[in-house]
């Protein structure tokens, strides 16, 4: 090569092999060299065996499926650009016109929105149950319905579901389950085996996670993953992935990856501050309910303490109380702007404490019985000491007193 520039792009170098540190390396391409044509047309990307394009993956994110794998008890493993993302490929893959879907009425809200406005212009229809009656999911499976989506604890209003019971009821109906595992995250039980001595394995079909949220730890990086046992199930899931083109960075993969290592250690210590909280939230008079599965009287506590005893009984970082009713809007906006530990933002599991006030009237079909009248307000506790976070709150009640 004659030209300096010429030579700086087709560099001879090539570093030594046998390198080996604590993180693994960080590969980024979109392009993928290949050595010969006869390599370039024999390369399969669709199990992993090689390299194709950047959008099928680089070894950085190959490790980062593989230890998700291993967190959820899975075989197979997709990387998407949010947890959000996560659901819609499960809807996009599996779902067709003149299918239906059914969720639980507890949804996280975004997911009520795709099938409430994506999926029905195309002709897939939805159907809401009360995922503390089996029975009533039961009675609403018909021919049309293909996909029956799981959630434990239920979002905002942290009710625990017989998730055992759904999930044989849909197995007896052969209907395609799959769970938002974003609150149990693999640690607090294992979707795909949820009783451990049950042969064969008793579980979901499909789990979809919010990796923004415990794998990241940092409030920092937007990511999702769709898991599943199932290889026919994991082709369908992934050729839909490439038609869509979906990819992920891979400086996201790796603050992922960085992160994997204290995961269990960060969910214990947001559990253990949750629940300090929770049951001193639970004997303040301006709170007529706290909906924490942990708590003996939070709806569905049976069911979490069934599930959960086979791991170390992990509950996250959520909390919600139901104010007063006799508490206006106006009232409970200024107890939620008078917190100065927990910043008022969405998502969970950071370092950073979280508080929103919610209207469940408008994210309900129907008030939930088991739900005390009053306005919601949903804490995410992060990783300051318990005890600022309780004078937080302890100062932001006077506002209500």
């Amino acid at each position: 090569m004659s030209h300096q520039v010429t030579e700086l792009i087709h560099h001879a170098y090539v570093p030594p092999e046998g390198f080996v540190a604590p993180q693994p390396g960080v590969f980024k391409a979109s392009t993928v060299i290949f050595p010969t044509v006869a390599a370039m047309r024999s390369r399969e990307w669709k199990d992993k065996s090689a390299y194709t394009y950047g959008l099928h993956g680089t070894p950085t994110s190959y490790q980062l499926e593989e230890r998700l794998c291993t967190l959820e008890g899975a075989l197979q493993c997709l990387l998407v650009p949010s947890g959000l993302a996560a659901l819609s490929l499960v809807a996009l893959s599996l779902l067709k016109s003149g299918d239906e879907v059914l969720l639980p009425d507890n949804s996280y809200g975004p997911n009520k929105a795709l099938v409430e406005g994506e999926l029905m212009h195309w002709g897939i229809t939805h159907q809401y149950y009360d995922p503390m009656d089996p029975q009533d999911l039961e009675a609403q499976i018909c021919s049309r319905t293909k996909l029956v989506w799981l959630e434990a604890a239920g979002s905002v209003t942290l009710e625990f579901p017989d998730l055992l019971a759904l999930v044989r009821i849909c197995k007896a109906r052969k209907v395609l389950t799959a769970l938002d595992n974003t609150w149990g995250a693999g640690l607090a039980f294992k979707p795909f085996d949820l009783l451990p001595n049950e042969s064969p394995a008793l579980g979901v079909d499909l789990s979809a996670h919010a990796l923004t949220k415990y794998p990241s730890g940092g409030g920092d990086v937007l990511m999702g993953s769709v898991t599943t046992r199932d290889a026919g199930l994991h082709l369908r899931l992934k050729l839909t992935h490439m038609r869509l083109g979906l990819g992920v960075g891979m400086n996201d993969v790796e603050a992922i990856l960085r992160s994997l290592p204290s995961m269990a250690l960060r969910y214990r210590a947001h559990d253990e501050s949750t629940r300090v909280l929770a049951l001193w939230a639970d004997s303040q008079p301006e709170f007529v309910q706290v909906l924490h599965p942990a708590l003996p009287g939070s709806p569905g506590h049976a069911h979490w303490k069934d599930l959960c005893v086979h791991t170390f009984g992990g509950a996250a970082c959520l909390f919600s109380v139901i104010l007063d009713e006799r508490f206006s809007r106006d009232q409970t906006d200024a107890f939620c702007d008078a917190l100065k530990l927990f910043k008022l933002g969405y998502s969970w599991a950071g370092p950073i404490s979280l508080v929103v006030p919610y209207e469940l009237q408008s994210m309900r079909t129907v008030w939930p019985a088991h739900i005390e009248k009053g306005t919601l307000v949903r804490f995410s506790v992060g990783l300051e000491a318990v005890q600022d976070l309780q004078l937080d709150l302890e100062h932001a009640l006077r506002v209500l007193r």
